[in-house]
């Protein structure tokens, strides 16, 4: 069994930034530096656009890849570039330190951190209508009965300050439970239950032939947060509505091209930047994020880079009930469909 660590308690955005030690003053003032700056031009004339991405290339980024490897993005002017945040950065922090001119974040939480620090940043577009974080425990060997309580639950670091209190507040899960991510231990332990994603644990797993799977998402039990929002400083994208309003609609292109096309050009720029380590699991991953209509989600109504303001409403309701935001926070500042192609 993986080994536990002590109890994490639910903490409010505001305590949270204070912890982060002097992270949300630096964040906030950079971005309110950024003033009216303009991108730079290429030798082509074309604008050049850094997207910041606080991970190693994955599907997750398919559609932006498959933009690139299509000419999506020249089609409309744009020299497009994914960057990392840098060592000891993240995505708000490149924006703040002028490292990136737009950035990708997993989930809702960062904006309405950020509204909290009084960052000048939104989410301007959402690639994922459905959260492809999930729930992953053992296929039952007797489908008959409820299943057991699990022995642990799972959860990475980096969502312990965010998921896990909302896992505790709408589960009912509790400290007791709370355990490393750790597969090894998982594959060990039938009764234990994982916090992953749609389209990488249970394609590992499912690679190195070991037991089946069930994968249940958060989104249904609740979690309305969007996957792969785009942020935008608000001055950034006031003086340059043009570039990131292309830069939308191209890769918005590039992501229905992704899903329902050949994802091949993708994942050849995917293991280039992998850096010939290669990955045999980009199809089984690429499905897998398909099959979850992880990009399209389940409202037919709904496109592609989408938001609503009843989705976010309910993202920060749920926030409120698990106690990562306070009810007064303004967050409708954490957001805007302005720069959406209608």
């Amino acid at each position: 069994m993986a080994m536990r660590r002590p109890p994490v308690r639910p903490v409010l955005l505001n305590r949270r930034a204070v912890l982060a030690g002097g992270v949300a003053i630096g964040t906030a003032a950079g971005l309110a530096a950024c003033g009216n700056s303009e991108p730079p031009v290429d030798e082509n004339g074309r604008v050049r656009l850094r997207l910041v991405v606080d991970g190693p290339a994955t599907v997750d980024l398919g559609g932006f890849y498959q933009a690139l490897a299509t000419g999506l993005y020249e089609a409309r002017d744009l020299n497009v570039q994914l960057v990392r945040p840098g060592f000891g950065q993240d995505v708000p922090r490149a924006l703040a330190t002028g490292r990136a001119e737009l950035g990708l974040v997993d989930d809702g939480f960062i904006p309405l951190r950020l509204v909290e620090e009084g960052a000048p940043v939104k989410a301007v577009a959402a690639f994922f209508q459905t959260s492809p974080r999930a729930l992953i425990s053992h296929a039952p060997v007797d489908s008959a009965g409820p299943p057991p309580p699990p022995s642990a639950v799972q959860v990475a670091n980096a969502d312990r300050d965010t998921l896990w209190p909302w896992m505790q507040a709408r589960l009912g899960y509790s400290d007791d439970e709370l355990a490393d991510h750790d597969l090894d231990a998982f594959l060990a332990d039938p009764r234990a239950v994982m916090l992953g994603h749609v389209a990488r644990e249970p394609v590992h797993i499912a690679a190195a032939e070991g037991p089946a799977t069930t994968v249940r998402l958060l989104a249904e039990d609740g979690f309305a947060s969007y996957g792969d929002l785009l942020l935008a400083p608000t001055a950034f994208a006031r003086d340059n509505e043009a570039a990131l309003r292309a830069f939308i609609a191209a890769s918005i292109e590039g992501w229905k091209d992704y899903v329902n096309g050949d994802p091949e050009p993708a994942h050849a720029l995917i293991r280039k930047a992998l850096r010939g380590r290669g990955d045999e699991t980009l199809g089984a991953a690429h499905d897998a994020l398909r099959a979850a209509a992880i990009v399209t989600g389940g409202d037919p109504s709904a496109g592609i880079g989408t938001m609503s303001e009843a989705r976010w409403q309910a993202f920060f309701d749920g926030a409120v009930e698990a106690g990562l935001a306070q009810p007064e926070l303004a967050w409708r500042d954490a957001w805007t469909p302005l720069y959406i192609p209608a």
